[in-house]
């Protein structure tokens, strides 16, 4: 049984629902439970039924903490479990993570897994909401069988500084995802600047990804206001939407740069956008492994971000991208712009070292094998 708080756009809804199905019959048996999602978020959805996955919603399971809700949550998941029987409850985000695992131990469930996809400790909520999560997860840490983390960054973080658990609780796992489209696909096809009505011969610069705090749009703005001073005709693409669109378009406006920043909304098929893109940012003040940037790489499109969270393990320390300082436009920018003046370069070697290492046919044999050797500890030898 893999949970996960709700389908929403973004990394953690692909991963699961890839996931659910890589790992299917003859071998195992799936079943992907979530909750709704917000009225401000794009729904992937499409993607579970696109290749034929039913998840079974539970409407209480959801982002925000309310203990009558949460309660009710712990129950349906308690419930659903004893009639399931399930060898493995594998949690993905932090409010499943809480209730899910909780109801697996009351539930008697032999492997309780979590993945910090990232972690909500910096840049998501109040200090005292923040130190009430962090004692939800050390808690569960305690009654989880194995923790997982998408990188040794982000796993090294969640030993030191924020102490869930000790090191040997925890296995590193890397993202995987479906990226030959990604590797395949030609540059500059011109469809996506047609569409949206962007100039033909403009440098683009974009940044991919839900419109909330943690992802700093206004970095981004920031940042872009000082690459049009130096490159004119310079253009900016907002691609995604979110609670913080009305903020974000307000800032355009008061920064001057409306003829230079288009907004898309959500794109179910991204793989234009990158297509098009002559720079992929992230201005994050927290990540985890962002897919955007593991997606632009095998699309061959250079990337900036700061130097948070998963992204320095991913980008081999400044090897497959520039990184910068958090909250540093003035650093932002001038590598967006030491980037736009580079000459063309062969990305190839990148696409291919970037594809192979986070394949889902890669991520499901991990996983396959660490189900595996969890239960032969819990039961003697392998249940699956």
């Amino acid at each position: 049984m893999r949970i996960i708080a709700r389908l929403n756009v973004g990394g953690p809804a692909i991963h699961v629902t890839l996931l659910t199905e890589r790992l299917g019959p003859p071998d195992f048996e799936s079943t992907l439970v979530c909750g709704n999602i917000g009225p401000d978020e794009g729904d992937m959805a499409y993607l579970a039924e696109a290749r034929g996955i039913q998840p079974v919603y539970i409407p209480e399971l959801g982002r925000e903490l309310s203990p009558l809700r949460d309660l009710k949550t712990l129950f349906k998941l308690w419930r659903l479990m004893r009639r399931l029987r399930p060898d493995v409850v594998h949690t993905h985000t932090a409010k499943a993570g809480f209730v899910g695992r909780l109801a697996a131990w009351l539930a008697g469930v032999p492997v309780r897994v979590h993945t910090f996809h990232g972690h909500v400790f910096h840049g998501y909520f109040s200090p005292t909401k923040t130190r009430l999560f962090l004692w939800l997860e050390r808690f569960n840490a305690r009654i989880s069988s194995s923790l997982i983390t998408i990188s040794p960054r982000l796993r090294d973080e969640l030993v030191q500084d924020y102490a869930i658990a000790p090191l040997e609780k925890f296995s590193v796992v890397p993202l995987g995802l479906e990226l030959a489209p990604f590797a395949e696909m030609a540059r500059h096809q011109g469809d996506f600047r047609a569409r949206f009505n962007l100039p033909a011969d403009a440098p683009l610069v974009g940044i991919i990804g839900r419109l909330v705090p943690v992802k700093n749009h206004e970095l981004f703005l920031n940042m872009a206001a000082r690459v049009r001073q130096a490159i004119p005709s310079a253009h900016f693409v907002i691609v995604g939407d979110g609670e913080t669109r009305a903020a974000v378009e307000a800032q355009v406006s008061a920064l001057g740069l409306e003829n230079a920043v288009t907004f898309t909304g959500w794109q179910a098929d991204v793989k234009p956008a990158y297509s098009a893109l002559d720079v992929l940012v992230i201005s994050s003040r927290n990540e985890g492994t962002p897919v955007s940037i593991i997606e632009a790489l095998a699309a061959g499109v250079p990337v900036v971000s700061t130097a948070v969270g998963g992204v320095p393990d991913l980008l081999r320390g400044g090897a497959f991208g520039r990184l910068v300082p958090p909250d540093d436009p003035d650093a932002l920018a001038a590598a967006v712009i030491a980037t736009l003046a580079d000459s063309p370069t062969d990305q190839k070697n990148i696409r291919q070292a970037i594809t192979a290492e986070y394949d889902i046919s890669r991520l499901a044999a991990d996983l396959a094998q660490l189900y595996r050797s969890l239960l032969a500890t819990k039961a003697g030898k392998p249940r699956l």
